[in-house]
């Protein structure tokens, strides 16, 4: 063998013993070219992947299977018209390249028991609770003002407001789609409006990071 094809050969050896090793020490990645995604949040790095044992199982109440329904009902894929449905690949684009400078919010529509137990990394508690009452709501100045929005009088200019991602439970869950509803109500753009319908079930289905509020 020629000097050239021998180091050709130890290169070719030292990808796939490389391959192995990254393969052994992260054996379950995001996609085939994405074995996790980093990113800033309030001067913290932090790391979204799936879970890397690949015997593990929920344990929580998002193995639940059946909700009394109403008010448990699976929701449409596109429940607005005009509103993007997204994956949980979007999410992650959005987390990396929105949230990660603050030119979009991801926003958990949950109760905030639901949010306290764990939400995807990055996500601010806006319940969708807190959204009714329309324009007599005395929260929706503070909450539209984070959101980018500028009050003139008794208007809102959206032209230089953030791109909202929102989720809630999952698809059997309604409390998305109720805030999605209220903002479109008060006037927020559809455009600037993006709904994760899998939600924290799917999220977690699927093993990606979560965390508490208190560690983010």
């Amino acid at each position: 063998m020629s000097f050239y094809r021998s180091i050709l050969y130890c290169m070719f050896l030292l990808h796939i013993t490389g391959l192995q090793l990254t393969a052994a020490s992260h054996p379950v990645n995001i996609t085939d070219e994405i074995p996790y995604v980093e990113v800033q949040i309030e001067g913290k790095k932090i790391r979204i992947e799936r879970i890397q044992d690949t015997s593990h199982k929920l344990t929580n109440n998002y193995t639940k299977t059946s909700r009394p329904t109403p008010p448990f009902d699976i929701q449409p894929f596109t429940p607005i018209p005009g509103i993007q449905t997204v994956t949980e690949l979007d999410v992650l684009d959005f987390i990396k390249k929105h949230v990660s400078d603050s030119s979009g919010l991801l926003i958990d529509a949950r109760i905030p028991k639901w949010y306290s137990h764990g939400t995807i990394p990055g996500a601010l508690n806006i319940p969708f609770s807190i959204l009714k009452g329309g324009a007599q709501n005395p929260y929706i100045p503070k909450i539209f003002s984070l959101f980018g929005a500028i009050q003139r009088g008794d208007k809102w200019n959206f032209s230089k407001a953030r791109t909202l991602l929102l989720f809630d439970n999952g698809p059997w869950c309604q409390q998305a789609v109720v805030a999605m509803q209220e903002l479109v109500g008060l006037g927020y753009p559809k455009n600037k409006i993006l709904y994760y319908r899998g939600g924290m079930q799917y999220w977690q289905i699927v093993g990606l990071t979560t965390i508490k509020p208190k560690e983010q």
